[in-house]
């Protein structure tokens, strides 16, 4: 229909209605991106402005529709943090309706996160105003430390009105997250020095400790009598794996766990070099509409299965958790380390545990009763009984830990696939239920991961295909936008709001005439185009 009133008619593609609004501002409601693509090669201004500021881009923003603002700003370089007439750029809108891969690719494309409107509210004021705890997530994990003390013109922080509009969770959210940045990530101090180099020097010292207490009062102590040739044998074996266990676990603590490069260029500060973060927004997994996939830290697309680690503030591939004790992040490249050092350091524990309760009850200057025994060998041998006891309680933390990690190998998942299985989409099949795409059962998953070190990003087509045929036909849904409201049928174009954050000096109360927070409305979307900071 667009393209025959276009081509065969001669309509013109920069008409406007009352309220200064062309066509492509009606594309950018449904996301209809090849009705843009249509309205922009005949011509029509990509960054055209209604009466009240209002650019396509800030329209697609308001709407959600993440894959149409991609679009027109990587190809028709429209302007993603022009702000309107209330100073209120696209990554204001969509931080208010709480659209959190919108904010995502905005950031990711540079968007000013600090940016203050005429209210002086930032983007995570307005993401606190609604309560959005998702959206000022991903904001707070963007920004510095100063974004959350920023204060709009009544003198109130996102925190402050994250209270004031009662959204507890949302305000402890900025609360501790200031306070942590306050006090944790200073490093300026001793504390924060330890922070920074982890517990990996404390258990390297740990294991050594252990090792030369075993040697000296257990395998070279006094015990009247001589170990027989294979109890030597075993005990100099737990020697031998428990250093090879040090051997990896340097290797685990110190390698690369798989960082992707990221991009070093500070967008907020270097405008030019903004197209340089277009590149790579043509990925598959973004086509696929995974936007989770950006990361607005390091400004790269990230492959499936990573995740940005904010303790080491990289993107790991395949992470998997990290780990304070080794100082490192798990991942694709140093994941089969880390097991390695579990097995060495499980086995190591059994067998000089073994032998340390052999030599004492082997002892023949020991009584016959069970407690005398215990009182001579506390008396005598306490060396022994306090590396019995470090023994036991590091073997049940360290196999529990073991088991766990066999059992996720045998099954080509992570430990934060396993944490967040139903936020990611690829875990789920078309019911909406787990499904692992990267099982290829027990022996493949652990022969591959044994042999090269790690398990390949291949999905199982066979277990998709059944997954599907089970399924059945999918029916059609009606068009949902982010938020997971449906999208009306039919548009009105003539609804118009502007926007009033504050109803006094003290609070950010809307007044009855203004469009936010009005019991009596609807908390649905309401139609037509730029309808300002409506519930």
């Amino acid at each position: 229909m667009a393209g025959d009133l276009v081509g065969k008619h001669g309509a013109n593609v920069n008409a406007i209605d009352h309220t200064g609004q062309t066509a492509l501002h009606w594309s950018a409601v449904r996301g209809h991106v090849q009705v843009a693509e249509l309205l922009l090669k005949e011509g029509a201004k990509v960054n055209a402005a209604d009466l009240y500021g209002y650019q396509t881009t800030h329209v697609a923003a308001q709407y959600g529709q993440t894959a149409f603002l991609c679009h027109i700003v990587t190809k028709w370089n429209a302007d993603h943090d022009v702000p309107d007439n209330d100073g209120r750029s696209p990554l204001h809108w969509a931080a208010y309706k709480g659209f959190a891969d919108t904010i995502r690719l905005l950031l990711f494309l540079g968007a000013y996160r600090a940016r203050q409107d005429k209210e002086g509210c930032t983007p995570l004021h307005w993401a606190a105003i609604r309560g959005n705890l998702e959206s000022c997530t991903v904001l707070v994990q963007a920004g510095k430390k100063e974004d959350l003390k920023v204060q709009d013109n009544t003198g109130l922080t996102p925190a402050q009105l994250a209270a004031d509009k009662n959204h507890r969770q949302v305000a402890f959210f900025l609360g501790n997250a200031r306070r942590v940045h306050e006090r944790g990530y200073v490093g300026n101090g001793y504390f924060g020095k330890l922070l920074k180099i982890g517990l990996a020097p404390l258990l390297w010292c740990i294991i050594i400790a252990l090792i030369f207490v075993y040697i000296h009062s257990i395998i070279l102590g006094d015990y009247n009598t001589k170990m027989t040739v294979f109890l030597g044998l075993f005990s100099w074996l737990g020697v031998l794996l428990a250093t090879a266990g040090l051997v990896m676990f340097y290797r685990c603590s110190s390698k690369d766990p798989g960082y992707i490069s990221k991009n070093i260029r500070d967008s907020q500060n270097q405008r030019d070099d903004e197209p340089l973060l277009k590149m790579g927004l043509d990925n598959p997994e973004l086509l696929d509409g995974n936007w989770s996939q950006l990361c607005i830290t390091c400004k790269i697309v990230r492959p499936v299965r990573s995740k940005h680690c904010s303790t080491c503030d990289r993107c790991v591939e395949q992470f998997d958790h990290h780990c304070p004790w080794v100082s490192n992040c798990i991942g694709k490249r140093n994941k089969w380390e880390f097991f390695m050092f579990l097995i060495l350091e499980v086995s190591a524990m059994i067998i000089t545990g073994v032998t340390a309760i052999i030599r004492s009850v082997a002892d023949p200057a020991s009584p016959a009763s069970f407690g005398g025994w215990l009182g001579y060998t506390a008396i005598n041998h306490s060396w022994v009984v306090s590396f019995v006891i470090m023994d036991l309680l590091l073997f049940f933390g360290v196999i529990t830990l073991t088991v766990i990690q066999a059992s996720q190998m045998s099954r080509n998942i992570t430990t934060n696939e396993m944490a967040n299985a139903m936020r990611y989409s690829y875990l789920r099949g078309p019911s909406g239920r787990f499904r692992n795409p990267y099982d290829h059962g027990v022996r493949k998953n652990c022969s591959e991961f044994l042999l090269k070190g790690y398990h390949e990003d291949i999905e199982n087509t066979v277990q998709t295909l059944q997954s599907d045929e089970e399924m059945g036909p999918i029916q059609m849904r009606s068009p949902v936008s982010q938020n997971g409201e449906s999208i009306p049928p039919h548009v009105n174009g003539t609804g118009h709001g502007s926007t009033n954050s504050h109803a006094s000096s003290k609070s950010h109360r809307q007044s009855p005439s203004k469009c936010c927070d009005q019991s009596k409305k609807s908390d649905g979307t309401p139609l037509g185009l730029g309808l300002g900071l409506w519930a």
